[in-house]
């Protein structure tokens, strides 16, 4: 039989040509590495989606010869039947002969194929028993052979497609050479997927390139200050010019004017390089966003493509099921990208047949109930700014969580101890764990764990979220939001311990500024409320593994005792609110992914290159809700605000009055609190009668100098790891190398001395 509807014929010989050669390709990989579970799970998946896609669509012969393929494949899984030379033969067959159906519903040629044949080669070469032997030989003497025509010549072949390469395969009619001409052409998606990604890198490289002016505009900023500091300069000089001779201010004069001359030139310059740069950016930004827009257009289709696919699903589980279902779909016009429904097919065929085996009652039951015969199931999607949500509901039994705990507790995905502190959201979420599944016994539709997993998967490969949603005895939704523009990702840059995070914005509900006395500690975890809600807050540098720091600077100290920025982050109904240093901006960035050298790394999706050069890290917000119920808290915002409003001591050692006067002041308005000593006896004693957190000493003291002193007070555990500063004349390295025998930490010659080296210094240390 040929599959009637046109469109629905196209996407099943593009789909089951995919799905066959995935399944022969893993067949492949499993002769050699007969061990490989993990390439298994993925044929069985490919097997099951073929099986799916077919039952869909009417091609039962497909369907039933997929399915014992994969009963097959998943009592391998089970550990009750090896892999042998006769099974992979068996399975090689049966795919041949999938292939050659497929064919015939795409092109309504005879397939030649006896199914019966097939499927008793399968089911012999899987059992022991005799019988199917005598099934096999009796069907021998009625069909000689399994095929009609020889195998070689199975492959698939379609009239009148055109490639990219210029061959063809011609029609069955003569068209004349006058008329010809080729109205579309067939793109390999993996091209117009790099094409696409091209396009997300030059809209990246214009934000670089808008950096790139705003530096421009800097340089003239600080020509015209320059500029102006020569007038009021030249100024004065005139002034000046009548108390100096002809001989003594000509040559000065001149320097003047050849000064002034050269301005004149660099701001000419300088401004018709801004005007280029404006002129070009403008340019490059109407063409980038045509381009992007183009691009984006070609890859855009309805999402009727995939929708129209499953009433017939629906119409003959239901059926097989006994249950009355009526399927309705909204939003089918709403435009999403290619990929997009690439990805969510399986998914959405997952959750519409669970929710006709899971969730929907018989007849009978909704009558008891008090509810229609017949049950509803809502298919629908929509567009909101950027992103997409397809949602899918019925007004079913909803979730059974005790179901769900048992059978978590059964397989074991989950202890008893880890159910017992787990809250119903937590609990809902298992039903997309790997071979999760409430069937005790297996059919064609559950029971083998392959389900729901496929659906997290794929909506994480979108960097995508699902959420569930359910009523008990009145249904259950599931609802999948993804962002339709994939090329580029939209993101808040944040500032955390000096290095810039990316954080997608679609998981971004506000930013706010906290006080720490709207935090609060609830069962050991810090709480804000939030919207009449409470939500539980982390440092971000607590998730990534980074010291969370205290700032040192007298602004920021001030600052850290009154507001910490805060972002808080949703999925679905769950909160959570990321304490960081600063938020910086919003930029479309380009993700680059993770090497295939290293494996999968907790709460980062990839990398990016902001305009500015900088390596940016962009992280995976459902992984940051994961870490941030395992996360041990390094410091309470309660402490940070107190170490805040607390200076840090400085001990400064320095016999000359002038130049212990100076640092003083240098250290006191850097934000620390400086107690001075004369000589290292007298910071001796001053250190015996307070605690300090950095000394800061002079070498050559009366009494007791600087090396003895640092050497003196190694001696003693409670100083050993106290950080010492030595400022000094001395400046060779002979003197370098007693400092640093004598247990200084660093070591600054005043003769090159800055204040930034040596503040920089004592928050390295500190």
């Amino acid at each position: 039989m040929m599959i009637e509807d046109e469109e629905l014929r196209s996407l099943y010989k593009a789909a089951s040509a995919e799905h066959i050669q995935k399944i022969e390709a893993g067949l492949l990989h499993l002769e050699k590495y007969p061990h490989d579970f993990a390439k298994l799970e993925a044929l069985l998946r490919e097997t099951h989606s073929l099986k799916g896609d077919s039952r869909m669509l009417g091609v039962k012969d497909v369907e039933t010869l997929t399915h014992q393929m994969e009963e097959i494949l998943a009592s391998v899984k089970r550990n009750e039947r090896i892999f042998t030379p006769e099974l992979f033969d068996s399975l090689y067959q049966a795919l041949d002969a999938v292939r050659k159906i497929a064919q015939e519903a795409v092109t309504g040629q005879p397939a030649g194929v006896s199914v019966f044949h097939v499927l008793a080669q399968l089911m012999m070469v899987s059992s022991t028993d005799d019988t199917w032997s005598e099934i096999l030989e009796t069907a021998a003497e009625s069909e000689v052979s399994v095929f009609s025509q020889p195998i070689v010549e199975q492959s698939l072949v379609f009239n009148d497609t055109v490639h990219l390469n210029g061959s063809h395969e011609p029609a069955d009619a003569v068209t004349e050479i006058d008329d010809y001409q080729i109205d579309t052409i067939r793109v390999e998606s993996q091209r117009l997927d790099k094409l696409f990604t091209q396009v997300g890198e030059l809209v990246a490289s214009k934000g670089q390139i808008a950096n790139q002016k705003d530096e421009i505009d800097q340089i003239i900023a600080l020509w015209e200050e320059w500029n102006r500091e020569v007038s009021v300069s030249r100024q004065i000089f005139t002034n000046l010019e009548r108390h100096w001779s002809a001989n003594e201010i000509q040559p000065l004069k001149n320097f003047y004017r050849q000064v002034e001359n050269r301005l004149k030139d660099l701001g000419v310059h300088l401004n018709q390089l801004r005007n280029k740069t404006n002129e070009c950016t403008t340019r490059l930004e109407i063409v980038a966003n045509e381009l992007e827009s183009g691009v984006t257009s070609l890859r855009l289709l309805p999402l009727s493509t995939i929708f129209n696919l499953f009433p017939r699903t629906v119409r003959d589980l239901a059926k097989q099921q006994g249950k009355e279902v009526n399927l309705q779909i909204e939003g089918g016009e709403t435009s999403v990208d290619k990929r997009i429904l690439e990805e969510m097919k399986d998914p959405l065929m997952h959750i519409l047949s669970n929710a006709i085996d899971h969730g929907v009652e018989t007849p009978e039951e909704r009558q008891q109930l008090g509810k229609s015969p017949t049950a509803t199931i809502s298919l629908r999607g929509y567009q909101t700014g950027n992103t997409i949500t397809i949602e899918v509901s019925d007004d079913g039994r909803g979730l059974d969580i005790e179901a769900i705990k048992r059978s978590a507790l059964r397989r074991g995905i989950r202890s008893q101890a880890e159910l017992l502190r787990m809250s119903t959201a937590e609990i809902q979420t298992l039903i997309f764990a790997p071979g999760f599944s409430t069937r005790k016994a297996v059919t064609e539709i559950s029971g083998r764990g392959v389900g729901l997993d496929v659906v997290r998967a794929n909506v994480e490969r979108l960097k995508g979220t699902i959420q569930v949603e359910f009523t008990p005895g009145q249904g259950c939704l599931f609802r999948i939001t993804v962002n339709n523009i994939l090329a580029t990702t939209q993101v808040l840059i944040v500032q955390v311990n000096e290095h810039p995070y990316a954080i997608p914005i679609g998981f971004v509900e506000t930013m706010l500024l906290v006080s720490p006395q709207e935090i609060f500690t609830d069962e050991g975890s810090q709480t804000f409320s939030f919207q009449g809600q409470s939500v539980s807050v982390v440092w971000l540098a607590d998730l990534l593994g980074l010291p969370v720091k205290v700032p040192t600077s007298t602004q920021a100290l001030n600052t850290a005792a009154k507001t910490i920025p805060c972002m808080i982050l949703q999925i679905g109904s769950e909160r959570l609110g990321l304490l960081v240093n600063t938020v910086l901006e919003q930029q479309d960035i380009v993700v680059k992914p993770q090497s295939k050298l290293l494996k999968r790394i907790r709460n980062v999706s990839g990398a990016t290159i902001l305009g500015t050069g900088k390596v940016c890290t962009v992280l995976n917000p459902p992984d940051l809700f994961k870490s941030a119920k395992k996360t041990v808290v390094s410091i309470t915002v309660r402490e940070l605000t107190e170490k805040a409003q607390l200076k840090q001591k400085i001990l400064l050692i320095e016999d000359s009055i002038p130049i212990r006067t100076q640092m003083r002041r240098i250290l006191e308005s850097a934000g620390y609190e400086v107690t001075a000593a004369v000589d290292g006896q007298d910071g001796l004693d001053k250190l015996k009668a307070d605690k300090f957190d950095a000394i800061v000493s002079d070498i050559q003291m009366p009494n007791l100098d600087g090396l003895k002193f640092t050497a003196k007070i190694r001696q003693i555990p409670e100083y050993r790891k106290l950080p010492v500063i030595l400022v000094t004349t001395l400046a060779s390295e002979e003197d370098k190398r007693l400092g640093a025998e004598a247990g200084a930490d660093a070591y600054i010659t005043k003769s090159d001395f800055e204040q930034g080296v040596l503040l920089d210094t004592l928050r390295r240390l500190m």
